[in-house]
């Protein structure tokens, strides 16, 4: 994700959830994974993930 960052891809724009903070998910593969923007930083700061149940 910081890669993503540094080339200049807006991070504000991932995910769902709240504007312009809070914490957003996005489908990962079949999980989920839950993350919040720092802007500021440029880049996303991922708390959970959740694999897909059939990964189990």
């Amino acid at each position: 994700m910081i890669e993503l960052a540094d080339t200049g891809v807006d991070v504000r724009d991932f995910g769902s959830g709240p504007r312009p903070g809070g914490l957003r998910h996005m489908d990962a593969a079949g999980g989920w994974f839950y993350f919040l923007v720092a802007p500021r930083a440029r880049l996303l700061v991922v708390v959970r993930i959740m694999p897909p149940f059939d990964a189990a």
